[in-house]
């Protein structure tokens, strides 16, 4: 038989759930405290979490959030919900437009694929899925190269774990070595797995970025100073942590 004084005292764990899942109009959600919520960048709900106290809220956010208290690698995750991957820097885009040239009408690459704008591989005849009529101007390719670095940022986010610290130049880098050799190639490189084994991250680029060097078999003078260029980026001290993305 449970005493009057610890019904009292389970009754009042019951009404903290803390943490627990809640749903705002088909929503997910997670009660939490107001202020945890709101300064994380959430969005406050009244009257979804109803057995918790007045000061918690069923708190909705579009991405994954540092929304549990904990180290920082321990995170609240909204089901149904991941962190995008950040945008690259400038440096990062002017080091892609700088290796890969513009090209207005699609064309062959030098190992005979076809491409257009900015390093875009074009998927159908005549690069029929891009929006712009040929020839294109930089602009409209400039556009189009930063739709087409979502993919290559995605899967450098997705390989490599949280716990790995990336600032933006490192990222960025990456990013252009991933646009580069595909994501498949990133994924199964030793360039991934030696830096999720928590070796120096300017060590393993300085190490690894060079290899990539080959095309169609043979090795490019154009790929050697691209590596080249990725891996002082890499190097150069950035105060912006891009990895793991920011939420």
């Amino acid at each position: 038989m449970i005493s009057l004084p610890l019904l009292f005292i389970l009754a009042g764990f019951a009404r903290a759930a803390v943490n627990g899942a809640c749903s705002v109009n088909g929503t997910p959600g997670v009660c939490l405290v107001n202020t945890d919520c709101t300064g994380s960048g959430g969005t406050t709900h009244t009257g979804f979490c109803p057995n918790d106290p007045n000061n918690v809220l069923c708190c909705t956010k579009t991405a994954c959030g540092r929304l549990c208290p904990g180290p920082a690698d321990f995170k609240c995750c909204l089901p149904g919900a991941t962190c995008a991957p950040p945008a690259v820097n400038t440096a990062t885009v002017n080091l892609i437009k700088e290796f890969e040239g513009f090209v207005a009408s699609p064309s062959p690459d030098p190992i005979g694929l076809p491409t257009v704008g900015y390093g875009h591989l074009c998927k159908q005849t005549n690069c029929a899925e891009v929006p712009y009529s040929f020839p294109m101007t930089q602009a409209q390719a400039a556009a189009l190269l930063q739709t087409d670095i979502k993919t290559f940022t995605k899967c450098v986010s997705a390989d490599i774990v949280d716990s790995v610290k990336l600032n933006a130049n490192q990222y960025g880098a990456l990013a252009s070595w991933a646009f580069n050799v595909g994501c498949g190639n990133v994924g199964s490189s030793t360039l991934i797995k030696r830096l999720n084994a928590k070796e120096n991250p300017n060590t393993v680029a300085s190490e690894e970025l060079p290899k990539w060097h080959f095309a169609g078999g043979v090795s490019l003078p154009g790929l050697v100073r691209r590596r080249a260029a990725e891996v002082t980026l890499f190097k150069t001290a950035s105060s912006v942590i891009s990895h793991p993305p920011p939420c």
